[in-house]
């Protein structure tokens, strides 16, 4: 999913003007991409001439870092050491449900390529 690094927007337009499905606004003189909205298919990317298009990827540390921040939180309800380990376990499972759901999905994916 692509998404605007902020700072290296400069607030041309060009994105906008390429986008087939109009998924791109310029809100405060910087793009926004709707991720309701965008169909993923690069072209900002491609275009944008200050590279402030950028892919997901780049998101994985800040992503890790809310997951385990979000542990953090939800650890302040538990009172003891057996609690607390229990609860790092469920999550534990919920991210390993979450890692079995996207590679199933990349699967089908790939079946769904050979198809085309």
């Amino acid at each position: 999913m692509p998404w605007v690094k902020e700072e290296l927007c400069v607030g041309c337009g060009v994105c906008i003007d390429e986008c087939p499905v109009e998924a791109i606004a310029m809100v405060d003189e910087t793009a926004r991409i709707n991720d309701q909205e965008c169909i993923r298919c690069g072209r900002c990317h491609d275009v944008c001439p200050e590279e402030a298009v950028r892919h997901d990827s780049e998101k994985i540390p800040e992503e890790i870092d809310a997951n385990l921040e979000w542990t953090r939180r939800l650890l302040q309800h538990f009172d003891t050491s057996e609690e607390k380990r229990g609860l790092v376990e469920r999550m534990k499972r919920y991210f390993a449900k979450e890692k079995k759901v996207a590679q199933q999905t990349i699967e089908r994916l790939e079946s769904l390529s050979e198809e085309l």
